[in-house]
């Protein structure tokens, strides 16, 4: 995808964070924007903001945990603008807890929006891009997909399995003329540690607060800068984007020492704390 004029893109956890920056991005591109969130004040808000600065595009409340959902919009923008040119499966939520501590709820929770929603937004749409044998799957998964980190094993392996899900995919897609990117935000300032659900106590809601707080410390980069990364990374077809230095620096220290990654890193030293939660 060369470039997002006049193309339909739709992009889910759009109303906050990397979701909404993507989509004034594209916007400011000439792109449709199809934005949807399960949160309708601040999706409404954020397309405001778009159609003020003179983008075009349209909003839906979806949960991307709902796969009935997901099609139904997919069938939508089929109909009303003959199909979409990308799908940004970005919606996501974080939940911090030991495995001994966490619940197959709060499990089940992490895993239906951060890995079934991004499974679901690439079924629903993929069918279209293979019918006019073009489009772009772009999928979020974290630093939290390469490395894996105390107290966000459900994370860690929801994004761990968008990654491979996202890789299997591209590698299907390379006959097709369907691009695949999947991106790797390290700390963004966005709202997914204030939306967490975090391991219960009698301090829990002292420890979340103390986790909102040390997230916004430790985040290095700003939603609108990720924004201009991602789509870059779309643009230029790439199968993988690091967002960030962190992100960055993550991964090289990952490559570096496969096995004790963790204690090269100063910035998650205190991670597997209560209080911690997710980079992104």
């Amino acid at each position: 995808m060369k470039d997002f004029k006049n193309k339909i893109c739709v992009v889910t956890g759009a109303g906050s964070g990397i979701g909404a920056a993507c989509a004034q991005a594209l916007a400011a591109e000439g792109a449709y924007v199809v934005m949807t969130d399960i949160r309708s004040d601040m999706l409404e808000t954020a397309h405001k903001k778009i159609v003020e600065a003179g983008g075009r595009g349209e909003t839906h409340i979806v949960d991307v945990s709902d796969r009935d959902a997901m099609f139904a919009l997919a069938d939508k923008v089929d109909k009303a603008h003959g199909g979409a040119d990308l799908i940004l499966n970005n919606a996501g939520v974080a939940h911090s807890a030991t495995v001994a501590e966490m619940t197959m709820d709060n499990f089940n929770w992490i895993m239906d929006i951060d890995f079934w929603g991004v499974v679901y937004g690439t079924q629903a749409f993929l069918p279209h891009f293979l019918k006019r044998g073009s489009g772009h799957v772009a999928n979020v998964s974290s630093i939290f997909g390469l490395i894996g980190v105390p107290t966000q094993s459900a994370y860690n392996a929801a994004k761990y399995g968008v990654l491979g899900f996202s890789e299997a995919l591209r590698h299907e897609m390379v006959e097709h003329n369907v691009g695949v990117t999947v991106i790797h935000p390290g700390g963004i300032n966005t709202n997914i540690v204030r939306h967490a659900r975090m391991s219960q106590g009698p301090n829990a809601e002292a420890e979340h607060e103390q986790a909102i707080i040390k997230f916004q410390e430790l985040t290095m980069t700003q939603p609108d800068k990720a924004a201009q990364i991602i789509l870059k990374a779309i643009r230029k077809n790439k199968a993988r984007v690091l967002v960030g230095p962190d992100a960055v620096f993550v991964d090289f220290i990952r490559r570096l020492a496969p096995v004790k990654y963790l204690s090269l890193l100063p910035f998650l030293k205190n991670v597997g704390k209560k209080e911690d939660a997710p980079a992104n």
